[in-house]
């Protein structure tokens, strides 16, 4: 698929007809309330709906519930392996890059400002690592699993912000275009899936190509159950790599809302790491990660751990040396991650499950498969020249 300044023009301008008619019809007859309400009963697969529940809800879900038809499970599969090799640099990648990420395009960062969940930012980091987490489950789509209902209500989230920008007139379309538009939520599922492989290759993790295409695979599943068009979205790595590329050219750059979500973020993480001998690391992955020039306009403090964290690579590449040659090493090594990333999931939720509530109102001030040999590790596809 090629891309273009017109066809990304065009992106702009679409949001997502289902959910946006669900949320339209929800608030013309005031049952928002009702609806937040009675969802937090509906957190597995299976679970009965509550009665009660508006009609156009009730009519949503029943439509959202499955996957969409073209699922390969087989694929699914191997992504959930991947996952499970990977879970704690997947983590990583997701905190120190991906999030930032989403910083770095100042309409994004804007529009994240606007919810009054970004007052506590363990919030949105709790949702983003607890709705991984429930992808990657061997149960995922099956009856009492947590994934799908978290996907139905982040779909009808991203619906809310849009009506309410919309609404209010605190949104610029005609310089903007749609809030949370097709274009920004390919980027968002682009973020959340070649970025992360991108840190992944950039940690010095041993990735198979097999692996990456099912993990990137997972998450286009992912964005066709938020309302991705993936008739638009890139289907393969490379196209990806041309979507991304220019996304970013497009849009990114500094922004007070940026710099202002980024510090939230350093903040929470250092509160995470035991101590506070470490909480420079914080930083420096940030740093290491999304390179110097994207830190310096999210304005990410320069460490004396900076130089520390380039070494990280060699040491993760002992331990993936010994994952390869050790069924015993391997079995341990996924243990703690998996052991790892429940630690700080658990951390940022405090315990609870995360509910991804309609929001009623907006700020106020919103002014706008297992490790193979070295020899068949993925590399990230090359970048691209965009015109």
């Amino acid at each position: 698929m090629i891309y273009t300044e017109t066809s990304m023009n065009a992106l702009r301008q679409s949001g997502d007809e289902l959910a946006d008619a669900v949320v339209a019809t929800l608030f013309e007859r005031g049952e928002v309330g009702t609806f937040n309400t009675l969802m937090r009963y509906v957190s597995a697969v299976g679970s009965p709906l509550p009665d009660g529940l508006p009609d156009v809800a009730r009519e949503y879900l029943a439509t959202t519930a499955a996957p969409p038809s073209w699922v390969d499970w087989g694929e699914m599969e191997k992504a959930r392996l991947f996952f499970i090799d990977n879970n704690v640099h997947i983590t990583t990648a997701l905190s120190f890059a991906s999030m930032p990420a989403c910083y770095l395009v100042p309409h994004v960062a804007k529009l994240l400002s606007a919810t009054h969940g970004l007052n506590y930012p363990s919030k949105r980091m709790a949702e983003t690592g607890q709705f991984t987490v429930y992808l990657m489950r061997p149960d995922a789509f099956e009856a009492g699993s947590r994934f799908v209902p978290a996907a139905q209500k982040v779909r009808l989230l991203h619906a809310s912000i849009r009506h309410h920008l919309r609404r209010e007139g605190r949104w610029d379309t005609g310089v903007l275009g749609t809030p949370i538009c097709q274009e920004d939520m390919i980027g968002g599922q682009m973020f959340f899936s070649l970025l992360v492989l991108d840190s992944l290759h950039r940690l010095g993790i041993h990735m198979s190509t097999e692996g990456a295409e099912s993990y990137f695979y997972a998450w286009r599943v992912v964005g066709a159950m938020l309302g991705v068009d993936q008739g638009a979205a890139p289907a393969t790595l490379d196209e990806a790599r041309r979507f991304l590329d220019r996304y970013m050219i497009r849009h990114m750059g500094p922004s007070d809302e940026g710099s202002h979500l980024t510090r939230q973020l350093i903040d929470l993480y250092e509160e995470v790491v035991p101590g506070t001998f470490f909480d420079p690391i914080v930083s420096a992955l940030i740093r290491h990660l999304v390179g110097d020039t994207c830190a310096d306009w999210l304005q990410v403090p320069r460490t004396g751990w900076d130089r520390v964290v380039k070494v990280i690579p060699s040491l993760l590449g002992v331990l993936e040396t010994i994952e390869d040659h050790s069924p015993l090493g391997a079995w341990a090594l996924d243990r703690l991650g998996h052991l790892t990333t429940v630690f700080e999931l658990s951390s940022l939720t405090r315990g609870r499950v995360m509910h991804y509530a309609i929001p009623e109102h907006l700020k106020k001030d919103f002014g706008l498969d297992h490790a193979v040999p070295p020899h068949r590790r993925w590399t990230p596809p090359a970048p691209t020249q965009v015109p």
